[in-house]
């Protein structure tokens, strides 16, 4: 069990980066404070840490030669794609080595006979979007970070996105991978075939390890058939309870749309505000929502979910009448992340998730949790499979606000768990979320999964101090 380090660690730093050296080019091994500063944090921006040395592969060769050397030598190793993780994955917190995988960034295939592509883990998602939809193909997988996201990253936390309540998340599409892990060197796991069932499902366990297994250098993906159209429209409600209401109801209607978003009225003001696109600034609530298919489905799915909002109470509702129009609205979503930092300077953004049915009681709850901790609790969220995106609206330099922000955060997890709900949805635990693990999970199944890393990794040098170790920072 520890955290990595130890006496082989404490012999090996100051010699480590001309032993990388070996291993890499020297313009590949960063060694300066500013370079090494610059991967000391990622998209969580609650906590640090600066790493001893930062190497940036450019194959599996190279990956298992550093991981390899990591292992011997007992120095923790933090494998990174783009930095967006918003749970501290991709942090060093036991310093060590960051192993920058961003320049392993091939497309290696996309075959159109079997509908299956093979990445490294560097491709940027947008990237990929677009390569296979020029070929009339379609990955769904759709974080709201794809333009600068990794696939390596993806598949690590695996990610998930405003498409997942149709077509699923990241480890859906994912039917091999290979790894490289401390105790058994380059692995392939999985198949290129749509059915396999040999053996244990290895993929799936390595798809949302977050890198506490090995380090993904190759991810073999299904694709499929781009759907021929879209159509988009918004929905305005005068309060949640409606919104959240219709959701379900447009579910319970045998049509599932591809995205069917919730933003409550501070993202609507927010989203106004950085935007402009003519929300509704008034209005309580607001679904989002995108259908697809054939040409000639695509209205009368929109008819029936207009008629669905109209019968709850929805005005104004809106239908893009243009591609332009529906690029419009799809930003709105993008944008909100950072538009509500307008609100107040720091947000803790925890993406809890709870069956559909129950989120008019968790949007009460959640309203119930701001007024008597005193922070202001912005949500939005992917309302269609119940992943909500609650953000604790704080400020980071009033030490008295971030704890009761903290204590706030509690409070949502613990109600969560009483609504038959998960921690994560798709952002997944790292170390912002480590301490509230025994909410949901046994010490049984904590103790299994343990042991798990310590077969692949039994000097616990990967990605160290995530998921079931708590770290202070």
């Amino acid at each position: 069990g520890g955290g990595g380090g130890g006496r082989g660690m404490m012999a090996m730093t100051e010699n480590l980066p001309a032993r990388l050296r070996d291993i890499l080019p020297a313009d590949r091994v960063l060694e300066a404070l500013e370079e090494r500063i610059t991967y000391a944090r990622d998209g969580t921006q609650r906590a640090e840490s600066v790493p001893d040395v930062v190497v940036r592969a450019i194959s599996a060769d190279e990956v298992e030669a550093i991981v390899a050397l990591a292992h011997e030598h007992q120095v923790p190793i933090t494998p990174r794609g783009a930095g967006t993780s918003t749970t501290g994955g991709a942090i060093p917190v036991k310093k060590g080595i960051v192993l920058d995988l961003t320049a392993m960034n091939r497309i290696k295939e996309i075959d159109t006979d079997n509908l299956v592509a093979v990445v490294e883990p560097g491709v940027v998602t947008g990237q990929f979007h677009a390569a296979v939809e020029k070929l009339g193909l379609f990955y769904p997988p759709d974080p709201a970070s794809r333009a600068v996201c990794t696939l390596g990253g993806n598949a690590a936390m695996c990610a998930g996105g405003p498409r997942g309540v149709k077509y699923g998340v990241t480890k859906d599409y994912i039917i091999g991978l290979e790894a490289v892990t401390p105790a058994f060197g380059r692995i392939r796991t999985g198949v290129r075939t749509m059915k396999g069932v040999v053996g244990y499902d290895l993929t799936k366990l390595l798809v949302g390890s977050e890198g506490t297994l090995g380090v993904i250098t190759e991810i073999t993906l299904r694709l499929i058939p781009k759907p021929e159209a879209t159509g988009t429209m918004t929905a305005a409600f005068p309060d949640p309870a409606a919104a959240t209401e219709t959701v379900s109801r447009i579910i319970a209607s045998r049509i599932i749309p591809s995205m069917l978003e919730f933003l409550d009225q501070q993202c609507i003001r927010a989203a106004e505000n950085q935007l402009h696109a003519g929300l509704p600034v008034d209005s309580r609530a607001l679904l989002l929502i995108q259908v697809d298919g054939p040409r000639d489905s695509i209205s009368p799915q929109l008819d029936r979910i207009r008629d669905i909002c109209r019968e709850k109470g929805a005005d104004p509702i809106r239908i893009a009448e243009n591609a332009e129009e529906a690029a419009t609205l799809m930003a709105v979503r993008t944008s909100l992340a950072n538009a509500i930092l307008q609100i107040e300077p720091t947000k803790i953004n925890e993406d809890i998730t709870v069956p559909r049915s129950r989120i008019p009681e968790m949007m009460r709850k959640l309203q119930e949790i701001g007024e008597r901790r005193g922070h202001l609790i912005v949500t939005f969220g992917h309302a269609g499979d119940g992943n909500l995106h609650v953000n604790v609206m704080t400020d980071e330099r009033d030490p008295a606000r971030m704890a009761s922000a903290l204590e706030a955060v509690r409070d949502i997890f613990v109600a969560t768990i009483e609504m038959n709900g998960t921690l994560s949805g798709e952002h997944g635990i790292g170390i912002t979320k480590s301490e509230f693990l025994p909410l949901e999970q046994s010490p049984e199944i904590i103790e299994l999964q343990k042991q798990i890393k310590a077969v692949f990794d039994p000097r616990n040098v990967m990605n160290p101090g995530k998921i079931f170790w708590p770290v202070k920072h």
